[in-house]
Formats: C-alpha cells, sequence, structure tokens
C-alpha cells in the first residue's frame, strides 16, 4: 500500500496544476454567466416601489400589472405574479409571491455552489501540490545525494506554485460568490417588501369591496380598445 501511494506521489504537483488551472477556467466562466444574468436584473427598485404603490391607491390594479411587465427585474416578476392573484385575497397573493420567489432564487443561486467550492477548497489543493512536490523532491534529493541540492531546491520552490495558484484562484471566487450573494438577499429583501405592500392594500378595506373594485379595474383595462 505504501509503494502505491509513494508512486502516486512521486508524480508530483503537475497534475494537480492542470486541475487547477481547469477549475480556474470554470470560475471565470460561472462569474461572468452570474454577472451578466444580475446586470440583465438590474433595477431602480425605490422608483419601482413608487410608481407600484401610486397605482395600487389608486385602485389600478391592471396599469399596475401592466407596470411590472415593462421591467425584467426579479421584483417585477415576483410583483406582477401577486398582481395576477390579486381577486383571489392576500393569503393568496402571499403565497403566489413567495411561490414565485423560490422559483426565482433556485435561478440566481445556480452554479454559485461552483464559486463557493472554489473558495473554500482551491488552496487546499494547492496545498497538495505543494506537499506532493516536496515529497518528490527530497526523493530526488535522495537518489541524486548532496549533489542534487539545487535541483531539490529548484523543485521545492516550483512546488510552492500550487499553493499560490489555489490561493489566487480563491480569493477572486470567493469575492465573488459574497457579491452575488449580497444582491440576491438585497432582491429578496426587496420582494419582501413588495408583499407587504400587496398586503397592505388587500386588507386596507373589505376585502369583497377590493375585490370588486380590483376586477373592475382590471377588466376595464384588460378590454379591447
Amino acid at each position: 500500500m505504501n509503494e502505491i501511494f509513494k508512486k502516486a506521489a512521486l508524480l508530483g504537483d503537475v497534475w494537480v496544476l492542470w486541475l487547477l488551472l481547469a477549475a480556474s477556467i470554470l470560475s471565470v466562466a460561472v462569474m461572468f454567466d452570474r454577472w451578466r444574468l444580475f446586470r440583465q436584473n438590474r433595477i431602480d427598485f425605490a422608483g419601482f416601489f413608487s410608481g407600484l404603490r401610486e397605482l395600487l391607491e389608486q385602485g389600478k390594479t391592471g396599469n399596475a400589472l401592466a407596470y411590472c411587465t415593462q421591467f425584467a427585474a426579479m421584483e417585477n416578476r415576483i410583483a406582477a405574479e401577486g398582481l395576477r392573484n390579486f381577486t383571489k385575497g392576500a393569503h393568496s397573493v402571499e403565497e403566489a409571491m413567495k411561490s414565485a420567489l423560490v422559483i426565482e432564487r433556485g435561478n440566481f443561486e445556480k452554479n454559485l455552489i461552483v464559486l463557493s467550492t472554489m473558495g473554500n477548497n482551491a488552496p487546499f489543493i494547492g496545498l497538495l501540490g505543494t506537499v506532493l512536490g516536496v515529497i518528490k523532491a527530497f526523493n530526488d534529493l535522495g537518489a541524486a545525494g548532496s549533489a542534487g541540492v539545487s535541483v531539490v531546491m529548484t523543485g521545492i520552490s516550483a512546488a510552492l506554485i500550487a499553493t499560490a495558484f489555489g490561493i489566487l484562484l480563491a480569493i477572486p471566487a470567493v469575492i465573488a460568490n459574497n457579491y452575488f450573494q449580497t444582491r440576491l438577499k438585497r432582491a429578496t429583501a426587496n420582494t419582501q417588501s413588495l408583499i407587504h405592500l400587496m398586503q397592505v392594500y388587500l386588507r386596507a378595506q373589505p376585502q369583497g369591496d377590493f375585490v370588486s373594485s380590483a376586477i373592475r379595474n382590471t377588466e376595464a383595462n384588460l378590454a379591447p380598445r
């Protein structure tokens, strides 16, 4: 068993460097993909919230739904889902929006596990490469004797590259993952604000009166002209 591990260790750190290179390419691809998605879903939430509140204040649920579909952000899609269920009551609106939020979060969190895994494990993979490189260097020293000291020192210094590479890969992965998670938490908080906003106007007056008003406004806005 020891011989098997020894032969594996004597392969050195080259394969670890190739593994880290492949991991870095994957990490950059995920960063770009998530950056593009979050960029497409940017929104001036304060302005949107104010506009939606004004339309709900006037009871114009049809206009509010059309207003939401003008944007391509996560918050707008979830607000639109709530407005589609507006006539079903406060509980239905809340459940519909929470369900939409779960689906949206799943979409935004896709592949973020890659970045967190890289950030947590890349330094250890690099350290493994360094250890293997050092093992190989000392094995070469034992085979070459005192004449091989300079060669061994060169091997050890080269082996340290794996650790440096692992750390270099981990740092941007951690930064990117934290950034995307922060953006997602902010969008989730915005969505919670929208859910509470809907509840305010649904519970502000008797349910029957508000539903009737909402139905009339919706039909008026959706009727052909």
